[in-house]
């Protein structure tokens, strides 16, 4: 039987840190109230509450965020349009001060290594994940002490198999049997995986019939590379982050070791790494994160203003993201960089920034009337963005050998590295930061029912996120450092640009071709090195699924539908579930993150907050209307 109470009660369903900047947002919205009845909040997740799955402590120490310490937050601050108040707090870094310093005195670091690195963890640092994961079960303490004493967190450690509705409210059962009630669902789940399938089930039938080893898409902490021999080709797909962090393992984590010498890193291997063979789409990894700052004017948009997006978005069903948005993302791009570096580094340009830019804002930017622009302004062609070039390095390119191949690799990350750590090189700042603002510009618009279905399907949960990936959210420079190491070394080689993979039958091996270089290599090992992809219709997480058995919830190209307005599960026939909200990467709302760099308005506080506020009324409408309550209790996080 369910365990039932006057008291009016939540689940939310996941605890990792999309669930918890729910709950502070939830605590936000209850302080202000003028009616704060009690209420029990089920935290239900079987990973750690706080860090969840993804930042939990339990996986490698080498494993690190892709953001500096100082660009990490989990705290709303004044750029922040919420209607709950904002509760600022520290950053990461700031974190990692304050209990340095002894202001915060209530953090968990029950480890020495995170104990050694919070010690000399300084701006600039890229943090490691453990270190990360105190942060969180930090923030989830503080938001705990922040409710109000009618408030009760439990924290329940299982896993959600199915929710029904009834009458009184949502039934929530899990995988122990435990049955709980609730008068409000929060499906906050975060990255989920999803099971094999297409050409991943087919690798992998494939695997099993000859006897070799196929990694699907996983999360990389969670994948088994046991299978993995030493000295053993291994093909990997994908040049991004879980590649990345693909590469740290089969290498430094199996005790090989960097060393700095005077002529740069150099690898020194065990003996137990496997041989390498990575390539991916565009043949080279995501450009490497920025450590330059700005030297000329500060940035802002000029093209995608708020009226221009509201224009677009004026008729359903119209809008076209290649067609009617991206010929002004790149221009926002263009002028990012070149105000940057007219502006900040005057002396590499011949004519001035107001004459250039006016110019810019004419031209046809794939004519030869614009590569005669730069070559009339910018004496060194380095100093040229042309943007499809910078998107695929390798396209159109062919090398008459392997090395040469490698040759020009190496040569690409260098040229990466310097130019996106420099500080003489801050133009490419200038870059990212207009990438940034047209991602938060274009956010809101999201779930607009202007754009076209394929458009939706190709572009918003596609190509757009995956190319801000590329430029914007790329590995940590030392990374590529350390890649380019592992290339002298001969642990790594890079395949090429547009890979090809086939299952030959007849060698009973996967075959590995790119067309930047003839011939193929065969190989017994295969990974594909990207996270699983985010359709809620074929996850293996079975809270989601239960939602699309059930009919309580509908899909749009594999992503959970949601309301624009307050986020509320669509069902199948597109009405609001009046108990039922989801946030996260499952949905079809527009893709934020759990958690954010400061002073952003990030997208995934607002909705938070818009959430918290609605669960928070319908408790309140509980409540109201119900005979009996229970007395009131301190907020506690209980472990059950």
């Amino acid at each position: 039987m369910p365990t039932t109470s006057p008291t009016p009660s939540i689940a939310v369903v996941g605890a990792g840190p999309r669930a918890v900047g729910w709950l502070e947002r939830f605590a936000a919205a209850r302080s202000i109230a003028a009616e704060r009845p009690p209420v029990v909040i089920h935290l239900i997740d079987p990973f750690p509450a706080g860090p969840g799955r993804i930042w939990r402590h339990d996986q490698s120490p080498l494993l690190k965020l892709n953001s500096m310490a100082e660009d990490v937050t989990m705290f709303t601050d004044d750029s922040c349009t919420v209607d709950g108040p904002v509760a600022p707090g520290p950053s990461l870094l700031e974190w990692a001060e304050g209990v340095r310093e002894g202001h915060i005195r209530d953090a968990s670091i029950d480890d020495a290594a995170v104990g050694a690195e919070l010690a000399r963890l300084r701006r600039g640092d890229f943090p490691t994940r453990r270190l990360q994961s105190r942060y969180l079960d930090w923030f989830l303490r503080r938001t705990i002490a922040a409710l109000d004493g009618d408030a009760t967190v439990v924290r329940r450690d299982g896993e959600v198999v199915a929710v029904s509705s009834s009458d009184e409210g949502e039934v929530i059962r899990l995988a122990d049997g435990t049955v709980i009630r609730a008068d409000a669902v929060v499906y906050a789940l975060g990255h989920t995986g999803s099971e094999p399938s297409g050409e991943a089930a087919a690798f992998a039938a494939f695997a099993r019939r000859h006897g070799l080893h196929y990694q699907a898409p996983a999360f990389t902490a969670d994948a088994d590379l046991s299978g993995i021999p030493a000295g053993e080709t291994v093909a990997v797909r994908g040049m991004g982050l879980a590649a990345v962090d693909l590469v740290v393992l089969l290498t430094e984590g199996r005790g090989g070791r960097f060393e700095r010498h005077h002529d740069g890193l150099r690898y020194r291997p065990s003996g137990r790494e496997p041989r390498i063979l990575i390539g991916s789409r565009r043949g080279v990894p995501y450009r490497s994160k920025i450590s330059s700052t700005l030297a000329g004017e500060a940035p802002s948009l000029r093209y995608l203003t708020p009226e221009v997006v509201a224009r677009l978005t004026r008729d359903p069903g119209t809008l076209d993201f290649r067609r009617d948005v991206w010929p002004l993302v790149e221009r926002e791009l263009l002028h990012g960089y070149y105000r940057e570096l007219f502006t900040g580094h005057p002396e590499r340009a011949a004519v001035t920034w107001e004459r250039f830019r006016a110019e810019l804002d004419g031209v046809d930017l794939r004519s030869s009337a614009y590569r005669e622009l730069l070559a009339a302004s910018l004496p060194d062609p380095s100093d040229h963005l042309h943007l499809d070039a910078f998107d695929r390095p390798l396209a159109g390119e062919r090398f008459a050998s392997r090395e040469a191949l490698q040759d020009r690799l190496r040569e690409h990350l260098r040229d990466d590295l310097h130019r996106r750590t420099a500080p003489e090189h801050s133009e490419t700042l200038g870059l990212f930061l207009a990438l940034l603002q047209t991602m938060f510009a274009l956010a809101p618009v999201g779930a607009s029912p202007a754009w076209t279905d394929e458009s939706r399907t190709r572009d918003l949960h596609g190509w757009w996120p995956a190319y801000f990936s590329y430029v914007a959210s790329g590995p940590p420079g030392h990374r590529l450092e350390e890649l380019l190491a592992l290339s002298g070394a001969g642990i790594v080689e890079f395949a090429g640009a547009d890979v090809e993979v086939s299952a030959d039958e007849e060698a009973g091996a996967f075959r590995v071709s790119s067309p930047s270089v003839d011939g193929s290599v065969l190989t017994r090992t295969l990974v594909d090195a990207w996270l699983p992809a985010a359709h809620a219709d074929r996850t293996d997480n079975r809270a989601l699924r239960d939602l699309a058995v059930s009919g309580a919830g509908s899909f749009r190209h594999g992503m959970l539908r949601v309301h624009p307005d307050d986020a509320r599960v669509l069902d199948a026939t597109g009405a609001p579930h009046p108990r039922r909200w989801a946030i996260g990467p499952f949905t079809d709302a527009p893709f934020a993150g759990a958690f954010a760099r400061p002073g952003t308005n990030a997208l995934s506080f607002r909705e938070n907050d818009r959430v918290a506020q609605a669960v928070h009324r319908l408790i309140a409408d509980r409540a109201a209307t119900q005979s009996a309550t229970s007395p009131g209790t301190p907020a506690v996080l209980s472990l059950q």
